[in-house]
């Protein structure tokens, strides 16, 4: 009978073969009825995510209030404007937003990758699709943000706490549909069965939200049963780091350092006066899961891919794929260690560049480099990108080139010696660096001849090096002569170890925005650093201890003056209800016009009113009563004798 074969498997006849087709494709359908679509999900949460902000925006006032307001008194001021997450300097809920950020991980991807889409448009306009798609994303996780941020706890952590439990429970569900979707015989049944190692970074990040706001409501809960307001002290010493800091520079430096520990000297020495803000935070931690997802990827797709090539190759190729797997593996952690440590170095630059601009100390920027205000305040948006992508792509080159290096070391090395023994290996390779080694000897013996014979004897004892001074001129003459040529032929050799070690350097480097991999001079053709220097002057004019301690001074005692006025001046605040700023405007009004009866003259009234002639009579007769009144006070003035006190005229 005819046989009818696919990649894996053999068939009698087409019947079996369309009958398997059938299965696979019912299997199919019952995986996609079992598991919700993510982007299906993500649209309906568009309309509860926005009635959660209108609702926490309603409960938000505005210091500015307009005049059409005034016609519906308990809509004035509201629905303000909510602020999700401020990058700035703000440093309450550090973690919390990191999590947030990190949750919002997997929607990221998918962006990336293209699978969203929520409509279909032309090729030359793509990038328009992306924008919606992103603003669908932020819009669907806008909530667990503003949740955060709002200083209504209590209604925030409800509210928050509802809407990450929704997402909690799809994520289970599609975690259980995974299960059913494992296949061992294909490729990508193999893959979906390592599908669950990208969930948990996942679900790790919801399950913090969660802790998160389940904390906000006991904690608000509290708060009102105790009836006292614990936010604006959480918030002082939440920024009292800044405090400790300026009270620090005040205090006169002790004699004695403080000892420090091991992991101080030789690791890393915190500040306890130096907090991290959110933005370097949150960028650390979706760096750390970009990270792990893109190693996780390249190992699932390795480890089945090496599956597949040991069932089908032959057995002398075995050798081969045991030294390009192990290599892979190894290279893997070790570009994985370099990564992380590369994540933590660049945090402390962070701190110790800020520091440095505290203290007014701006040798570290290039020569060239002025600050441009409206770049520096656009990389407050652009930091957290760019670090996130460097992250990941220095990892991939890094990883790919330390594979490359591997693989030439292991059959320099490692296979020589294992088919022809160490010794002959040690043999052949001193006759192949035997020329190296000559040349290293002839470059070393160049310093030595300098140091003992052309140059002069030290000035002191004490003296740890020779002066800088020729001796033996004629000597050394003839010494440069004859070595000139030589060293030509050297130079040919050291330009190209100097370019495959800048190449090197340059490609460790690739993860590290804080430091550029262009020479000097040339620092601000390299956009990553540019965008670091952007952000850590923007954040030195925003976040400076010096300057926020000296303005919360001004604006404390502001306050303070505010307090003690008179009550006159409180009478003429404009804060309160409406219905206390329309009664002290008519009290005002009529405490005007007793004091000045003139002005009812110059009143402007409405053409429709019918009683302006009555009042303007009543303001004649004011007016007569108060000639009569000071006619006749005059007179009476005139009998009396000069030493009585003169009657005053009577204010009505």
């Amino acid at each position: 009978m005819p046989t009818v074969s696919t990649d894996h498997y053999e068939y009698q006849d087409e019947a079996d073969y369309d009958m398997h087709a059938t299965e696979d494709q019912s299997f199919t359908t019952d995986e996609n009825q079992c598991e919700i679509s993510t982007e299906i999900f993500l649209h309906a949460c568009l309309l509860p995510s926005l009635c959660i902000v209108l609702l926490l925006s309603f409960l938000e006032r505005r210091r500015r209030v307009y005049s059409f307001e005034e016609r519906f008194p308990y809509l004035r001021g509201r629905f303000g404007i909510v602020v999700p997450l401020d990058f700035t300097g703000t440093l309450r809920n550090r973690w919390s937003y990191a999590f947030a950020v990190g949750a919002a991980t997997p929607q990221m991807i998918n962006l990336i990758s293209g699978h969203i889409k929520p409509f279909t448009v032309p090729s030359w306009i793509i990038t328009l699709v992306y924008l919606v798609a992103a603003f669908q994303v932020g819009v669907a996780f806008l909530p667990f943000f503003v949740c955060l941020s709002t200083t209504h706890r209590g209604l925030g952590g409800t509210l928050g706490l509802l809407y990450t439990l929704a997402w909690l429970i799809v994520a289970a569900w599609n975690y259980h549909c995974l299960h059913t979707s494992c296949d061992q015989k294909t490729f990508w049944g193999m893959v979906t069965c390592h599908e669950w190692l990208y969930e948990w970074p996942y679900f790790l990040c919801l399950g913090f939200l969660l802790g998160r706001f389940a904390f906000m409501v006991v904690k608000d809960v509290q708060i009102r049963l105790q009836k006292s307001d614990r936010q604006v002290e959480e918030h002082e010493v939440l920024h009292s780091h800044q405090y400790r800091h300026v009270q620090r520079l005040l205090r006169r430096p002790s004699a004695r350092s403080p000892e420090k520990t091991w992991f101080q000297r030789k690791v890393y020495n915190w500040d306890p006066y130096f907090k991290f803000p959110n933005r370097m935070i949150a960028t650390a931690v979706i760096s750390i899961i970009g990270l792990y997802m893109t190693a996780v990827t390249e190992q699932v797709f390795s480890s089945v891919g090496l599956k597949f090539l040991y069932s089908n190759v032959s057995a002398d190729f075995v050798d081969h794929l045991d030294y390009a797997r192990n290599t892979w593996y190894a290279t893997t952690a070790l570009a994985t260690l370099a990564s992380v440590a590369h994540i933590g170095h660049v945090l402390v630059c962070y701190r110790k560049h800020m520091k440095r601009l505290w203290a007014g100390n701006k040798t570290f920027l290039p020569e060239k480099y002025h600050a441009n205000p409206a770049v520096s305040v656009a990389a407050f948006a652009k930091y957290p990108g760019c670090q996130i992508a460097f992250t990941i792509w220095g990892y991939l080159m890094v990883h790919f080139a330390l594979f490359v290096i591997g693989i030439i070391f292991v059959y320099l090395v490692i296979f020589p010696i294992g088919v022809f023994g160490f010794f002959t290996w040690l043999k052949n390779l001193l006759i192949f660096l035997s020329n190296f080694i000559v040349v290293i000897t002839l470059l070393m013996l160049q310093i030595l001849l300098v140091h003992f014979f052309f140059l002069q004897k030290k000035l002191s004892p004490e003296d740890k090096q020779k002066p800088l001074a020729l001796n033996n001129r004629k000597a050394f003459h003839n010494f440069n002569y004859f070595f000139f040529f030589y060293n030509v032929i050297l130079g040919l050799g050291s330009c190209i170890l100097r370019l495959c070690a800048s190449a090197f350097v340059g490609l460790l480097l690739v993860s590290r925005i804080n430091r550029t991999i262009m020479p000097k001079g040339f620092e601000l053709l390299d956009k990553g650093y540019q965008i670091w220097l952007g952000m850590i002057m923007a954040d030195h004019y925003h976040s400076n201890p010096v300057m926020v301690c000296f303005c919360h001074l001004l604006l404390s005692r502001t306050l303070e003056r505010q307090k003690t006025t008179s009550a006159y001046s409180r009478l003429n605040s404009t804060s309160g209800s409406p219905n206390e700023v329309r009664v002290r405007a008519r009290w005002r009004l009529s405490y005007t016009l007793l004091r000045n009866p003139k002005l009812i003259l110059l009143r402007k009234h409405r053409k429709h009113s019918n009683d302006n002639q009555d009042q303007m009579a009543v303001a004649w007769v004011i007016l007569q009563m108060e000639e009569v009144n000071s006619l006749a006070i005059a007179e009476a003035n005139e009998g009396y004798s000069s030493l009585a006190p003169p009657i005053h005229p009577i204010t009505v």
